[in-house]
């Protein structure tokens, strides 16, 4: 399939709501079904939320228990891989006929740990992986844990090589190069920061890669909180949290939609296989313009590219 269409949701969630949030999550593959996307791209921990503006009670040296109760709430709308709701995704995705990636904050079954973890779904109703951020970044490490080079996952995909990063993740050279290695054609990159300066590292990706970026957004403003998690929210705090910034930016730099700020929306644009082809042709970071004979690279327990399966 050398062309089809792609979205990127920029959409508010509902904060801490796990089951109300996944009926926003139907909404949003319906709108992009009409639009015939085939492969779809929410943000950074979508589900259920980035909890932006919160500190969990916590300080150097010192927790509070309404801390800990906001991190139970926290962890109780946070979603476990191959429950419900990851069940339900899969069948929409085969339903709509489409591939879905989607952030979450992933609770594990066993050790209780939170990831900001990003998962990827097939049309043929199936979870065929996830990744798991590597480092949170600043505060973020308060309800998150580091996840390996076990979930640097890249798929082949009979829409092409799909892979990723989530959020700074994207500022480390090594994990970009770990997508890289693997021919990573459409590389998405959800994400919390709506800054000016992140689009530009976007398109810096893109024309490193030589791959497609679809960097995919929340707007959050302080009022979509819960009442009582409102209140605890810093007063000098503005009333937008995330402004956006949603975009879509093809192998050699140009943006093909977006940004998108202040607002929800659905953005589309044509993938066009040939031009990642001709994209490489003065350039390829892994081919003739790598120095293998200067430079060694391993990412340690990186796997296999999945299949389509």
């Amino acid at each position: 399939m050398k062309k089809f269409k792609v979205g990127c949701v920029q959409a508010t969630p509902a904060l801490f709501n796990k089951s109300k949030t996944m009926d926003i999550v139907l909404n949003w593959i319906q709108k992009a079904a009409k639009e015939k996307v085939k492969l779809l791209v929410f943000p950074e921990s979508f589900i259920p939320a980035y909890p932006a503006g919160l500190g969990f009670g916590t300080v150097v040296g010192s927790r509070t228990e309404a801390g800990r109760e906001q991190f139970r709430e926290y962890w109780e709308n946070s979603v476990e891989v191959g429950a419900k709701e990851t069940q339900q995704i899969a069948k929409w995705a085969q339903e709509y006929e489409m591939y879905i990636t989607i952030g979450i904050t992933e609770r594990d079954s066993i050790s209780k740990t939170l990831y900001c973890t990003l998962l990827y779904f097939s049309p043929k109703g199936k979870l065929m992986g996830k990744h798991r951020k590597l480092k949170p970044t600043a505060a973020e490490r308060l309800v998150w844990g580091e996840g390996d080079g076990t979930t640097l996952s890249t798929f082949d995909t009979e829409i092409g090589k799909l892979g990723g990063l989530i959020c700074w993740e994207n500022y480390m050279p090594l994990a970009r190069m770990s997508m890289y290695q693997k021919g990573v054609e459409i590389y998405m990159a959800p994400t919390a920061d709506s800054r000016d300066s992140w689009n530009s590292s976007l398109i810096h990706i893109a024309c490193e890669g030589r791959c497609y970026v679809i960097g995919s957004n929340q707007f959050i403003c302080k009022s979509d909180y819960p009442e009582h998690l409102q209140k605890e929210l810093a007063e000098d705090r503005p009333e937008i949290l995330s402004r956006g910034g949603s975009v879509i930016i093809s192998p050699l730099g140009k943006v093909l939609a977006g940004p998108l700020y202040n607002e929800e929306g659905l953005l589309t644009a044509e993938i066009d296989h040939d031009e990642i082809i001709k994209a490489k042709m003065d350039f390829d970071v892994i081919g003739h313009y790598a120095r293998n004979d200067v430079f060694g690279y391993e990412a340690k327990g990186q796997p296999d590219m999945g299949m389509d399966m």
